[in-house]
């Protein structure tokens, strides 16, 4: 159960502050692109469900008539749509004072790749964000202290980045590779508030967690052929968990609106639910893994995400 009460509600006014989320048209996303906008935040809803960010606009505006949203189209599949798409938004000279890296997917029953090649997970969590909030980092620079915001996972207690079949080209196995990405989410947030205190930059970094939240981000993987019985058996615990473990998307959604706008939140802090196994509750600072703490891991992983984007970080 909830140690405490805390709400969007008791976030202070964000008038005057610009946030980009992505996966904003449904789930985690939307919860926290509409938290962040009630507050008065200028936000852009970032997804590539055209027709679900054109909806989650309109349903924030119903709330909220004055709320200033839009949406943009955003493919973090492809690292070439990901440039343009920073460097439209950098043309204002504008600063950007929160993004909220949140898109994902769950891993699909078999082995899939980004447009450029990338297995699919890996390619869309890590490296998708990796290069946005890179490419992105002179709008955030000109902010006064923006934060980045990576979502995490409880998974990053047990996952483990595998450094020599990062694409999983080997045994796939969907379960492995969600370990995997949710944890080097982890990592790379923890890294960049390192390299940002290193640089003497006002820039924060910090990740979340959701606990377990009951959204629809794997309804697409039930309709799949060519289920073995690997994964019709993790598709009923996970489906029992979902049920009678889990939490809504509103509640979900409580640590990563915390780590991206509350003035108690810290850089290079990871936060989720304060509840039972982290499983559901009110937003607390909770532990990283020790996988997720080793720095020479941290580095190497954040060399890899800069040799396979092409894109090196200017702090």
């Amino acid at each position: 159960m909830s140690k405490n009460a805390w709400t969007p509600a008791q976030l202070p006014t964000l008038d005057g502050r610009r946030a980009l989320v992505t996966g904003a048209a449904s789930g985690i996303g939307y919860e926290t692109a509409a938290a962040l906008a009630a507050r008065g935040a200028e936000v852009l809803l970032a997804d590539r469900n055209e027709l679900g960010g054109a909806a989650a606009v309109q349903r924030i505006r119903a709330q909220w008539p004055n709320a200033q949203v839009r949406f943009l189209p955003l493919d973090l599949g492809e690292l070439a749509g990901i440039r343009r798409f920073a460097e439209q938004l950098l043309d204002d000279g504008r600063p950007l004072d929160i993004l909220a890296n949140i898109a994902g997917i769950l891993p699909p029953v078999q082995r899939a790749t980004t447009r450029d090649g990338f297995e699919l997970k890996f390619g869309i969590n890590v490296l998708g964000h990796f290069a946005l909030t890179g490419w992105l980092l002179p709008a955030l620079l000109k902010a006064p202290a923006a934060r980045v915001v990576n979502v995490s996972s409880l998974v990053q207690r047990t996952g483990r980045i595998h450094f020599d079949d990062l694409q999983t080209e080997r045994g796939y196995a969907s379960q492995r590779v969600y370990g995997q990405a949710k944890l080097a989410c982890l990592m790379l947030a923890l890294r960049l508030h390192e390299l940002a205190r290193a640089q003497g930059v006002p820039l924060m970094s910090l990740a979340a967690h959701p606990g377990i939240a009951r959204t629809a981000l794997g309804s697409d993987r039930r309709q799949q052929s060519g289920h073995r019985l690997r994964d019709r058996m993790e598709e009923r615990i996970q489906g029992w968990v979902f049920r009678w473990l889990g939490q809504d998307p509103p509640e979900g959604a409580l640590p990563v609106i915390y780590a991206a706008a509350d003035p108690h939140a810290q850089s290079g802090g990871f936060y989720g639910p304060d509840g039972f196994g982290e499983l559901r509750g009110a937003p607390t600072a909770v532990t990283p893994s020790s996988n997720a703490r080793d720095p020479d891991a941290q580095q190497r992983l954040w060399q890899v995400c800069e040799q396979l984007t092409g894109l090196r970080y200017r702090l």
